[in-house]
């Protein structure tokens, strides 16, 4: 039998009645400002009964409606309201009822989640949880019914064990993640409109651990601060739809509950900064930085010594101009050296040419390469950006700077220091397994904070493994 969940809150949160369901909704709709700019990648909702938050969620999925086509997955997650729960809790449901029809969930996505730490599947979490429940109806008016739902309860967890959930499930623009809070509760009107003023600047700026140091600044503010860790990382920016509470609405004004809207979106696909520009001349360049590393190792096989840069007239392009490179030598899949400058201190083709000879022959962790060495050897260069000094507060707030896949990271604290470049979020693709290994790597306790920490990240043209 198909397993289905209900629906527990039509009747009380929004209209049971189809009609009905469909008359509130396209009145919100059209009071809300039309839809301009690109499409979300994500949006932030609240999740009261529609005669109280119904105007500030609108204002988020009238932005939604050119994308009607387009979405085919959303991802929804907001807080545990009903049960007492630790991590985050899926759906074994194969779909959700509501009063507009059903919506087929994402199993297989669910499935694939199903399998990382503290993500497991619980029907009773989502039983009688509103705050998904009221989006539902939303989601089938401006999407239509070509869509996909995977619906996440958070509840007792870290804010970057869910950015690390929405980072698995990110996908491209065919995936929406919505998530649903409401802010402060039971105020009065004058002082709820000034705490959510100071939460909704903490949102606007990206400042995960201010949200979930307080409290009091949202109901669902552990996945709202897992989506500002994410968001961050991808360089989204975000935008303000809406802010309100129940005394604006249809409440007293003694005590109340705030309502905000966001949008957040991608970075223009095309744009091309002068850092892609560098980028690319390097890569035009790879294949003479290849020829270099590989006939500085050569010329030590034969001769034991490093050999001589080319001459300045020799040096067009990138291969002139002040340059960091790592060069990673591999033996049929297995490190064979690693040697390279955090900082740009003299010509690309110098440090090319040096760093290939002592990745060869003075790595401490192997015996200098000899001649039968060669075949299955392999070589791959990283040229490296400037290092970016980052400021922050504490371990979340540097997790939640961090960009998979695209930053290397330096870290430094009395007289410790290690370095990982970008090929390491391969092994460790989470932000804080990579971090942990990063302070073992500087002799540092992966689980100790030290209070001087200091660190700076950079990104990485990789050239390889070509001979």
């Amino acid at each position: 039998m198909t397993a289905i969940r209900a629906a527990a809150v039509a009747g009380q949160f929004y209209p049971a009645d189809p009609e009905e369901v469909r008359r509130a909704i396209a009145a919100l709709l059209a009071g809300a400002p039309p839809a301009a700019g690109p499409v979300p990648k994500a949006i932030v909702v609240p999740h009261a009964g529609w005669v109280y938050s119904g105007p500030t969620a609108a204002a988020a999925y009238a932005r939604l409606i050119p994308a009607r086509d387009r979405i085919r997955r959303v991802v929804l997650a907001g807080p545990a309201h009903r049960v007492a729960l630790r991590g985050q809790a899926l759906s074994a449901a194969e779909i959700w009822d509501s009063p507009l029809g059903p919506v087929a969930l994402d199993q297989d996505g669910a499935r694939r989640l199903a399998g990382r730490p503290g993500l497991g599947f619980s029907d009773q979490a989502h039983l009688q949880e509103h705050a998904l429940e009221v989006q539902i109806p939303f989601l089938q008016t401006v999407l239509g019914d070509g869509f996909r739902l995977l619906p996440i309860v958070v509840g007792d967890t870290a804010a970057d064990s869910v950015a690390a959930t929405f980072d698995a499930v990110w996908g491209g623009p065919e995936t929406l993640i919505v998530v649903s809070t409401d802010l402060s509760h039971y105020l009065e009107y004058q002082a709820c409109r000034r705490h959510d003023a100071a939460t909704a600047a903490a949102i606007e700026r990206f400042d995960a651990t201010a949200l979930t140091l307080d409290s009091d600044s949202a109901c669902g503010r552990i996945p709202l601060a897992g989506l500002l860790l994410a968001a961050k990382r991808r360089g989204l920016a975000i935008e303000p739809l809406d802010r309100r509470n129940s005394g604006d609405t249809a409440g007293s004004r003694d005590r109340v509950v705030g309502y905000g809207a966001w949008a957040l979106t991608e970075p223009e696909a095309g744009a091309e900064s002068d850092a892609d520009r560098a980028a690319a001349a390097i890569r035009a360049a790879g294949p003479a930085l290849l020829d270099l590393a590989w006939g500085s190792i050569r010329h030590g096989l034969a001769t034991g010594r490093a050999a001589a840069p080319p001459p300045p007239d020799h040096r067009p392009g990138p291969l002139g101009a002040a340059g960091a490179a790592f060069v990673t030598l591999t033996r049929f899949g297995q490190l064979r050296g690693c040697i390279g400058s955090p900082q740009a201190w003299r010509p690309l083709a110098e440090d090319v040419v040096d760093n290939a000879f002592a990745a060869a022959f003075r790595d401490s962790r192997f015996p200098p390469l000899a001649d039968g060495e060669l075949p299955g050897l392999e070589l791959a260069i990283s040229v490296l950006t400037p290092p970016e000094p980052l400021r922050f507060t504490d371990e979340t707030d540097l997790l939640g700077q961090l960009r998979p896949r695209r930053d290397g990271l330096i870290i430094e604290d009395q007289g410790h220091r290690a370095l990982f470049l970008p090929v390491v979020w391969e092994q460790l693709p989470e932000p804080r397994a990579f971090l942990a290994h990063l302070k073992l790597k500087a002799g540092l306790a992966a689980g100790h904070w030290p209070s001087g920490l200091r660190a700076s990240r950079f990104e990485a043209v990789e050239i390889g493994h070509e001979r």
